[in-house]
């Protein structure tokens, strides 16, 4: 029996890649399954360009709000869940469209899992309150010294990742990069056509900040406001994400507004770097600009003939 078939759509921050997919899902009668790892989480909307209720209306669309903000949610999960949907469509005979720019999400629904070990509550609270005392940057000295290939890769303040390294170091005796490795070299379960959507920078970056004041217009400050009201601390680690941790300040710390987006502008422009810097590692990716749709419907059309 042949292996199931899916389109992937990705790209950096505001390229366009969630209307592309939109516009392909309905001309094609297929779904969408969001690979976003912020648009998981219910209340968190317009900070993560969610697609609206008429959009949904339209074309079908999986893997949005399954999850409360303190709930864990992981790559792990985004592919057990992603797997169900894929094999229900795919039985059913409808085209399915992966759409998101969370790398990690994409890469391990292709390779499949490195079998590190699940979180471990006690490691992390350890951790974690050993970064609130001394600073992340002690922990990040630690993680250089049993893994320099990983502390490369994440940020001296980036905790979370930091502190995911170190527990797979401790309860498996390997490095993390060794055990993404192992991952990228199993057989993969499907058949994917990747399609990338690609900008210049500098119109990339008018579209990073035409779209962070359209969100500021939609009443991102007050979602933020209203998910902190319903109990949904800033140590949450959704609530620790781009966007979301600037307007709390503002809102908890009396952060003046326009400074705070004016640095969602900035650190968005560097997250959408970022991303081009892990998708250009995977070189499955077919490269299109965002004017290039009748091209990417041939390429679509022929991978599932």
């Amino acid at each position: 029996m042949r292996r199931p078939r899916i389109v992937i759509i990705t790209g950096p921050t505001a390229s366009g890649k969630s209307r592309l997919a939109h516009i392909l899902a309905r001309e094609t009668g297929g779904e969408i399954i969001n690979a976003d790892s912020l648009q998981v989480f219910r209340g968190m909307d317009i900070g993560t360009a969610k697609p609206s209720q008429e959009e949904r209306a339209e074309v079908p669309y999986h893997l949005l709000d399954i999850r409360n903000p303190d709930e864990p949610f992981d790559a792990f999960s985004f592919r057990e869940e992603a797997m169900k949907v894929i094999g229900d469509l795919h039985r059913r005979g409808i085209p399915v469209l992966v759409v998101g720019g969370t790398g990690l999400y994409l890469r391990v629904l292709e390779r499949g899992l490195f079998p590190a070990p699940r979180a471990d509550g006690r490691l992390r609270e350890v951790w974690k309150k050993e970064a609130e005392s001394k600073g992340p940057h002690v922990l990040w000295e630690r993680l250089k010294a049993v893994d320099p290939t990983a502390a490369v890769r994440i940020h001296p303040n980036d905790i979370f990742r930091i502190i995911r390294a170190l527990e797979v170091w401790e309860l498996t005796g390997r490095p993390m990069t060794a055990w993404q490795r192992w991952g990228q070299e199993t057989t993969a379960e499907l058949e994917t056509l990747w399609i990338g959507l690609a900008l210049e920078r500098m119109d990339l970056y008018r579209r990073i900040n035409r779209r962070t004041e359209e969100m500021m217009a939609q009443g991102f400050l007050e979602e933020v406001r209203g998910l902190l009201e319903r109990g949904y601390g800033p140590d949450l680690k959704p609530m620790q994400s781009l966007g979301y941790r600037h307007l709390v300040e503002v809102i908890q710390k009396g952060r003046p507004l326009a400074e705070a987006v004016e640095e969602i502008k900035r650190d968005t422009r560097r997250y959408a770097k970022r991303q081009m810097t892990w998708l250009k590692k995977e070189e499955k990716i077919r490269w299109f600009s965002p004017e290039e749709f009748d091209r990417i419907r041939r390429e679509m059309n022929k991978f599932y003939l």
